[in-house]
């Protein structure tokens, strides 16, 4: 019987919530605009052209074509932001809700006035707008590799044209933050070492399951949560657009896995929960924001702490996995061999989502909401 790798070992920590650990991860800035990252895999080509072999994959490849916008004639790029006024007009000068319901007597925030709350604001927009951006790119990526390395027509049809859909998506972020915001952030060192890994991955599936699972189904989740909270109009229809792209993505990646993992042996299964785990953990990580608290000058680690004990933030921390759980569960990882993943997940108080509804059914929603005629 195989060894399989402990906690520690695919985290490389001993304990997931080791905090120290989670910190010491960092994003050595060397100011180079360019990142270059190894791999290995095979680009496969199929000579089989019959399109519609697989129906819901040409469903939803059908529905793509028809659900394309322009970032530049579909948005009104007109709209003046005042981030300022965003930021105390939606209550998010302190996103992270360590001013409400947890006691700050004896830390840098109890001479906090207006002032700096308003600029913690600013900079938690500036960050979140950043890591979306840099998630956008590394799909942006994924998605050219699954052209390159899936064995089906309709799903390197359907991967081309999510390939237009993440180069639009890196379009407005890029430009929402350079016109409307007022500075951004280096990529996160947590999502950076997860892209890394689903790059440098040469088997395709994983590529689907990292990026297509895990990566977009917390980002959907993550532009619901701004979607409800912000009345800027330009942000709130720019999210609209992305959300309903990502819902079909996120989608692609469920079907796309469905049958090949029923083929799957336990062991090759167990491969995929690890990866699903770490993934999870990785991108739990990556939303404490140590970026934003180094630039305001206070003690990283203080506010961490202080931030993980109001309750604002840990429902938001596990809301982010309202997507990728019931995903999972569809795909059948949860609970594969022992139920290995149901019992990581369960360990990150996740599990109350795996029955919500799965992004098959959402994707649908986002069609009617954006005016779409859902596919029959």
């Amino acid at each position: 019987m195989s060894v399989r790798p402990t906690s520690a070992e695919l985290l490389g920590r001993s304990e997931v919530d080791d905090l120290e650990a989670v910190l010491s991860v960092t994003t050595p800035d060397d100011g180079s605009l360019v990142a270059a990252v190894r791999s290995e895999h095979d680009t496969i080509f199929t000579w089989d052209y019959e399109k519609g072999s697989r129906p819901k994959l040409n469903r939803l490849y059908e529905k793509a074509k028809t659900s394309m916008w322009n970032a530049e004639t579909d948005l009104d790029w007109t709209i003046a932001v005042d981030q300022e006024e965003v930021v105390r007009n939606n209550a998010i000068a302190n996103p992270s809700g360590i001013n409400g319901g947890v006691d700050m007597s004896g830390t840098p925030f109890a001479k906090w006035g207006d002032k700096e709350w308003l600029e913690l604001g600013i900079q938690s927009q500036n960050w979140t707008l950043s890591q979306f951006l840099h998630g956008e790119q590394g799909a942006l990526v994924c998605t050219a590799r699954i052209v390159e390395s899936v064995p089906w027509v309709d799903a390197k049809f359907y991967a081309a044209t999510q390939v237009m859909d993440e180069a639009r998506h890196v379009e407005v972020f890029a430009k929402y933050l350079e016109t409307k915001l007022s500075g951004h952030y280096p990529v996160n060192a947590h999502l950076k070492l997860l892209l890394d890994d689903i790059i440098g991955d040469s088997r395709w599936d994983m590529t689907y399951l990292g990026m297509q699972i895990m990566v977009e189904g917390l980002a959907l989740a993550a532009f619901g949560f701004i979607y409800q909270l912000t009345t800027e109009p330009l942000l709130k229809k720019m999210l609209r657009l992305v959300m309903a792209d990502e819902a079909r993505h996120v989608a692609f990646g469920v079907l796309s896995l469905q049958d090949y993992y029923q083929e799957l042996t336990q062991a090759e299964l167990r491969e995929r929960q690890e990866f699903a785990f770490e993934a999870a953990v990785r991108m739990r990580d990556r939303f404490l924001q140590q970026e934003v608290w180094e630039r305001m000058g206070v003690p990283v680690k203080e506010a961490v702490e202080l931030v993980l004990k109001a309750p604002e933030r840990q429902m938001f921390q596990q809301m982010l996995f309202s997507k990728i759980v019931p995903n999972c569960k569809k795909l059948g990882l949860l609970d594969a061999g022992d139920g290995w993943l149901r019992t990581k997940f369960g360990e990150l108080g996740v599990l109350q989502f795996e029955d919500w509804a799965d992004t098959d059914e959402e994707q649908e929603m986002f069609a009617l909401a954006n005016g779409e005629v859902p596919a029959a």
